[in-house]
């Protein structure tokens, strides 16, 4: 029999239970699992000095589970997003070095029914937001109208509703949406409407989110606009198909929560 101090024994826990194990790295992450947030924000919210918030947040971006961008609204800000993907990977592999029966396989489908969080046959009711409605908000409803079913009744708008942009129009049909007969709206249209979720998704549009009847779970997204991308010659199409892969990814994980009582 092998002697438990025996060296093929490993003696640390995985750098991912390492990592995530601090209180304060904990708690940072619980946080930006439910939103994106400013360094000022998270201060707040851990109630840590910022000095020491920054230090774990760039202990957890080093471990590849959170990364960070600048504000669209003002540069001197910046935005910190948890890789929700990332962090599930890495928690499979933390628990097959524990034994290969605890090797996490991704749930399935959520069935998005949830019956006992809203009354009985009342879809739950998400509404995405951006600045011109054109193309972020836009391809978010279509995505989670895709993947959420009849249990979720998607909407969106925007501050400054401008047309549809036509590569988003391009990228949805591409995943088997045709969008090109929607409109934009201006977030007033839903002024007096209840929701369940109200997500924004760029960093302007945030700042001036109206509250919204009923007390909805709200939470920001801060992502970069594919329309001002393509103009500035950085990614032209490819910028879309990129924001499409990244709302389809944050959807599905929403999904869960929206399963999840």
């Amino acid at each position: 029999m092998r002697s438990p101090s025996s060296p093929e024994t490993p003696a640390t826990p995985p750098g991912f239970l390492r990592l995530t194990g601090h209180p304060v790295r904990w708690h940072l992450l619980s946080e930006l699992a439910r939103s994106d947030r400013q360094v000022r924000e998270l201060t707040a919210l851990t109630g840590q000095r910022q000095s020491l918030t920054s230090y774990h947040l760039g202990q957890l971006r080093a471990g590849g589970l959170v990364t960070m961008r600048r504000s669209s609204a003002d540069r001197r800000d910046t935005y910190y997003s948890l890789d929700l993907a990332a962090c599930r990977a890495r928690l499979a592999e933390a628990g097959a070095a524990l034994h290969p029966g605890l090797h996490l396989v991704p749930a399935g489908a959520p069935s998005t029914g949830a019956p006992d969080r809203r009354p009985p046959g009342r879809p739950v009711r998400v509404l995405f937001l951006c600045t011109g409605n054109s193309s972020r908000s836009q391809m978010a409803e279509a995505i989670l109208g895709q993947l959420g079913g009849a249990g979720v009744e998607a909407v969106s708008a925007g501050s400054q509703p401008k047309p549809l942009h036509p590569d988003a129009v391009r990228v949805m049909r591409e995943r088997g949406v045709d969008i090109s007969g929607r409109r934009s709206k201006h977030l007033s249209t839903f002024a007096d409407q209840r929701f369940d979720h109200v997500i924004s998704l760029c960093d302007r549009v945030r700042e001036v989110c109206p509250d919204f009847p009923g007390s909805p779970t709200v939470a920001h997204w801060s992502l970069p606009d594919p329309a001002v991308e393509a103009a500035a010659g950085q990614c032209g199409y490819h910028a879309f198909v990129r924001t499409a892969d990244e709302l389809r990814t944050r959807i599905q994980f929403l999904l869960y929560a929206i399963d999840t009582p």
